[in-house]
């Protein structure tokens, strides 16, 4: 037993070491307007038109408010344990034969720590990444169960978990060919593939409600998906800075060292990758996909880094060379996370932090002359953490207020 508990111990160890500064963060801008939202319509949010894509995490938040309130700690302690829960699934996804324990386990290490979706984990409003990743993968560990051990429970689960996959996020249809790689590179399992069918049904049955809300959401206007975005650049720009550094230092070791069945776990790993960026290239707003929406992709990199260190540990000296490399690669992610990482996110709070600060040792109205963020976000925090909905925004009405904002940026 306790070697059984070893490895996921280890593994959330590193998850913990990596992100527990964030037990000490300040709730961040889109944070508010989301506690508001399901502060005022509780459970009744996943029943929501446009929200009930993302229902898992919402009604997570909603049971967090009723039990916490508004202290932060609480959420990013289950950010982190959201995390832990995707980092012993990238190690469950040993059990594919063209990626194995060995692997799989260096792939979980690289995840725990990994700098690169960082947002998903340190945001709390991004918890639907996390929770999409925690269905999606969790979907495809049991079908994986099911096609190497067969038994219609490990099915079950998988269709179970694939709709909890569909409500935690629009983009969660790109599980489907994720589900579908094993068939492609296991010739022996491609007699399976009719049982993928209830999978498509329940895609395509979310595709259709999502579209139907084409009209009316604001997620059709919001710059986050349009046909008409430069994807031909945003997807390739982002795929290359997702396999910067590590990524491709673990490509070329791979290619040099040549481990067994290195061509089909870099190509799962690149595909992998390729799929987790595809929804996320439609942006109108930016040609960089956001950190917190590559925590998805980045396992598909995990799976290249993991199979690396796999290799390396077959060479001569090569614990000696893992133990190093591992260090290293421990250090400097973390690192980055408790230095450059953090106090980024302490700057994205600073301007709601004076305004609530403001707003608590003020009795009368507020006139917000400068603020840098929406005034849908102000708006909230004030509510939220000070009980007052009695901001001024226009000029014209400033003489009735007892004081003034400005945000002071600090740095």
């Amino acid at each position: 037993m306790r070697n059984r508990l070893l490895v996921p111990g280890c593994l959330a160890v590193l998850a913990v070491l990596a992100y527990f500064p964030l037990l000490h963060q300040p709730l961040l801008e889109d944070d508010y307007p989301l506690l508001v939202m399901v502060r005022d319509m509780g459970v009744h949010v996943a029943t929501h038109p446009i929200y009930a894509v993302r229902a898992t995490s919402l009604l997570a938040m909603d049971a967090l408010y009723d039990a916490f309130g508004t202290r932060a700690a609480p959420y990013y302690g289950a950010m982190i344990v959201l995390h832990i829960l995707d980092t012993w699934l990238v190690y469950a996804l040993g059990f594919w034969p063209a990626i194995g324990y060995r692997a799989s386990l260096w792939a979980a290490v690289f995840f725990a720590v990994c700098e690169m979706h960082q947002e998903a984990v340190m945001w709390v409003a991004s918890a639907n990444e996390a929770m999409q990743f925690f269905f999606g993968i969790g979907a495809l560990v049991c079908w994986l169960r099911f096609l190497y051990r067969g038994g219609g429970t490990w099915l079950a689960a998988s269709i179970a978990t694939f709709v909890g996959a569909m409500l935690s996020k629009e983009s969660a249809v790109i599980v489907l060919p994720l589900l579908a790689l094993p068939l492609v590179f296991d010739p022996a399992q491609r007699r399976r593939v009719a049982w993928l069918a209830p999978f498509c049904a329940i895609a395509l049955l979310a595709i259709w409600r999502l579209l139907g809300t084409r009209s009316y959401s604001f997620r059709f206007n919001d710059g986050s998906f349009s046909l008409h975005a430069p994807f031909w650049l945003t997807w390739p720009v982002s795929f290359s800075r997702l396999f910067w550094f590590w990524g491709l230092l673990a490509t070329i070791a791979i290619l040099w060292l040549k481990p067994a069945r290195w061509r089909a776990t870099v190509a799962i790993g690149l595909i992998w990758a390729g799929i987790g960026l595809a929804p996320y290239s439609f942006l109108t707003y930016s040609t960089r996909i956001p950190s917190r929406q590559t925590y998805l992709a980045s396992a598909g990199v995990a799976i290249i880094v993991g199979c690396a260190f796999a290799a390396l540990a077959d060479r001569r000296n090569g614990r000696m060379l893992v133990a190093a490399c591992a260090a290293l690669l421990i250090a400097t992610n973390i690192g980055y996370l408790w230095t450059k990482k953090r106090a980024q996110f302490l700057d994205r709070a600073a301007p709601t932090e004076q305004l609530i600060a403001l707003a608590r040792r003020t009795r009368g109205p507020i006139f917000v002359r400068c603020f840098p963020r929406t005034d849908l976000i102000a708006n909230a925090a004030v509510d939220l953490m000070a009980g007052r909905k009695d901001l001024i925004w226009d000029a014209a009405q400033s003489g009735r207020a007892e004081a003034t904002f400005c945000y002071q940026d600090r740095r």
